[in-house]
């Protein structure tokens, strides 16, 4: 067994929550990347019988067109074990009455036509990479200037992702800047929100400390889900880099060269 895997060690493991971008795959322009064995990874645990779903800040699809993206790279997915921000802001927008202002990317837009987007009262950031813009992060500033009681939602407040040629700003930094600006704090919707692991593990029925978040961002999927009591295991892929093992204030439960090597420690100690 590779050293330091605590989250073997420490009790029942009943299910799992799988980030996607940087566990299952990662991306080279717009070409869809496997990462090494995550195919058969997920194949394992279906044929064991084990419980897992996904849970991804990844704003620009829906639980289905995800669902179809995975199934087309060859995983075995499906639309109810798929867990976005999306679902989540939609709510949020009817239970507060807003009227957003969207930088988001083009292929989720869709989702929002029921609101009303004139005289808008909230900014919504999702993940949107040409539509962070002076033009479009000014129009934002002066929504949540122009009214104090406006609303700043980012869905995910990641700093950064990584793609095959290189890192890339995520919304959290655009977030980041607005908040500086207008003092207006922001909603996040995603992780590492303690309600966006406790929603799946709710829809799984079961516990905190009966559970593994499988993550390669130290801060939304490590931190994260052990603020919700969640043992959680940062994989060698993805935005990982070699110094988030020696954090100098996050500890992760486990490190595993990626998903594959986590599913075949998992069912070995199983049995």
């Amino acid at each position: 067994m590779e050293q330091g895997q605590r989250w073997l060690t420490g009790g029942e493991i009943d299910g799992f929550l799988f980030d996607i971008y940087g566990v299952l795959y990662e991306m080279r322009g717009n070409e869809d990347v496997l990462i090494e064995g995550s195919v058969d990874a997920i194949r394992k645990l279906r044929e064991a019988g084990v419980t897992f779903r996904f849970c991804t800040n990844t704003s620009t699809r829906s639980a289905e067109d995800m669902a179809v993206r995975l199934q087309g790279l060859g995983f075995d997915a499906r639309p109810e074990e798929l867990f976005t921000p999306i679902p989540l802001t939609l709510r949020y927008l009817k239970e507060n009455n807003l009227r957003p202002f969207l930088i988001v990317d083009s292929g989720v837009r869709r989702v929002f036509d029921e609101f009303s987007m004139s005289d808008p009262n909230c900014v919504i950031l999702g993940d949107a990479q040409d539509q962070y813009t002076y033009a479009n992060l000014n129009h934002a500033f002066q929504i949540l200037m122009n009214d104090q009681d406006s609303k700043l939602v980012t869905l995910g407040s990641g700093s950064y992702y990584k793609e095959v040629d290189g890192l890339k700003l995520d919304c959290g930094t655009f977030s980041a800047a607005l908040e500086f600006a207008s003092g207006i704090k922001a909603k996040v919707i995603g992780k590492p929100d303690q309600d966006f692991f406790l929603v799946p593990l709710e829809d799984m029925k079961i516990k905190p400390d009966k559970a593994i978040m499988v993550g390669d961002d130290i801060i939304l999927d490590i931190q994260g889900g052990q603020s919700c009591g969640i043992r959680s295991v940062l994989v060698r892929t993805g935005k990982y880099r070699p110094q988030d093992e020696t954090h100098p204030s996050i500890k992760p439960d486990g490190c595993v060269d990626n998903l594959l090597s986590l599913v075949n420690l998992f069912l070995k100690h199983k049995t």
